[in-house]
This record gives structure tokens, C-alpha cells and sequence, in this order.
């Protein structure tokens, strides 16, 4: 029983790590389209 426990542990260790990275990539992309914004509201300002 114990080593069924210890499985469903790594197994959603392994999930977390997914998600986790998806986080991250999504995290990523959307600063980048903040730091896109900030440039070009820059360039506006300051024609």
C-alpha cells in the first residue's frame, strides 16, 4: 500500500511540474506583450 501511495505522490509531482511549467511559459508570453505595450505607448508619448 505504501509503495501505491508513493506512486500517486510522484505521479502528481510530475503533474505539478507540468502545470507548473505551462505557468511559466504563459507568465513569459504575457510580459512580453506587456513590455511590447509599454514600447509602443512609449514611442506615443514621446513623438
Amino acid at each position: 500500500m505504501s509503495e501505491n501511495l508513493n506512486s500517486k505522490n510522484i505521479e502528481n509531482d510530475e503533474f505539478n511540474l507540468i502545470n507548473d511549467d505551462s505557468d511559466y511559459k504563459d507568465l513569459t508570453s504575457r510580459l512580453n506583450e506587456i513590455k511590447s505595450t509599454i514600447a509602443l505607448l512609449e514611442k506615443t508619448i514621446f513623438k
